[in-house]
């Protein structure tokens, strides 16, 4: 038996896939606990031994700016998250590690905080890079933030007495959750083990099926942190769905406001069920959204907000499994086209299916968890 402590963000998309490797790693006899925010921690993995580490409020995703973009997105997330999450987080880390006493961490690839303890007490440590984002070495053809970003890391590491290289990825192991087939080829793969997508049981959510009615249906969602700032683009998914009498429409609106007769609205869904009956998905490029509906051999419409969802919606696009629209300007025709186009030209989801098969050959949850108990001690 082996002592896994798991170290992340207060983030959705970043703790969903360690859920389903916990839960693995706990099936094979593994001794596993988390650290992280709290009250999100705990609400998230829905476990019985949380760490506390910093609080969840102060790093909410909903106190960011919105209507950031390109640099000005990438410094504030650096500046005013990543950079101050992993300093609120290491006190709490360390008491965890002391408490826990883990013989590997798992830190996931925006929880810094893992790997600069983890680092400092000589301890094994595996990065869990729950999106591709980082993969392809986007900065390589920006050298100069690329030279800012490595200063501001090489800055916290001075601050917490560690030395070493990129705290975005382990000397020792890196999982990742998707394969190449998405990714395209990476350069200098490294330590990083493409496993697919570790997709995790979520919480049971009530839904009237019945209210399907057996045309194609078309699922729109843009998660659960984008309620306001996706008010506008899912009114004009409603109004292009509303206008396709093929299909049937099904939009998200976790704050309830939008209306139609036409289109079905629910507040909440269970996601993975109504994603295997569905035809195809519009979406903002989170990476579970996007795993999900790969995993089914779906296509794809993806309009990115932020982060790393411009660069999924790209890796979507190379693949062939579907379109990128622009989030804050499309209108309801160009969506409707849009769909249109990835429903009824097969090659769309010819693509889908080929990312479908390499996502089952990957192993997912169990060659996640063979990875991390092949390590050496």
């Amino acid at each position: 038996m082996s002592r896994f402590l798991l170290v992340v963000p207060p983030l959705t998309g970043h703790v969903a896939p360690l859920r389903a490797v916990a839960a693995e790693l706990v099936g094979r006899g593994h001794d596993v606990a988390w650290c992280g925010p709290e009250p999100t921690t705990s609400e998230l993995t829905r476990a019985g031994r949380v760490y506390p580490a910093g609080d969840a409020l102060e790093f909410a995703v909903e106190r960011r700016p919105e209507g950031l973009r390109g640099f000005a997105a990438l410094k504030f997330l650096w500046e005013q998250y990543l950079i101050p999450l992993a300093d609120a987080m290491v006190p709490g880390v360390e008491k965890a590690v002391a408490a826990f006493r883990p013989d590997v961490v798992i830190s996931d690839q925006q929880a810094f905080a893992g790997a600069l303890v983890a680092s400092r007490r000589g301890l094994p440590w595996v990065t869990s890079a729950s999106t591709s984002t980082e993969l392809g070495d986007p900065l390589a053809a920006m050298p100069k933030i690329a030279a800012w970003v490595g200063k501001l890391q090489e800055d916290l590491r001075t601050r917490h007495k560690v030395s070493g290289g990129d705290l975005r990825f382990s000397p020792e192991l890196v999982l990742a959750f998707t394969t190449v087939s998405l990714t395209g080829p990476i350069a200098d793969a490294g330590a990083v083990r493409f496993v697919g997508p570790a997709l995790a049981p979520a919480p049971p959510v009530g839904f009237s099926w019945d209210r399907l009615d057996g045309r194609p249906l078309v699922l729109a969602t843009l998660g659960t942190a984008n309620a306001a700032l996706g008010r506008r683009f899912l009114s004009e998914c409603v109004d292009a769905l509303a206008g396709m009498p093929g299909v049937q429409g099904l939009v998200v609106d976790p704050t309830g406001e939008l209306l139609s007769d036409e289109v079905l609205i629910a507040k909440r869904i269970p996601q993975a069920e109504v994603v295997r009956k569905a035809s195809a998905v519009i979406c903002h490029g989170g990476h579970n959204t996007v795993s999900e509906t790969l995993a089914s051999g779906l296509p794809l419409v993806i309009a990115p907000i932020r982060d790393d969802q411009s660069m999924l919606a790209r890796q979507v696009e190379t693949a062939g499994a579907g379109l990128r629209l622009r989030f804050d300007r499309v209108k309801a025709p160009d969506i409707r086209g849009t769909v249109t186009e990835v429903l009824t030209e097969p090659a769309y989801a010819a693509a889908a299916a080929r990312v479908r098969a390499s996502f089952a050959a990957a192993g997912g949850v169990v060659a996640a968890a063979d990875h991390l108990e092949s390590l050496p001690r």
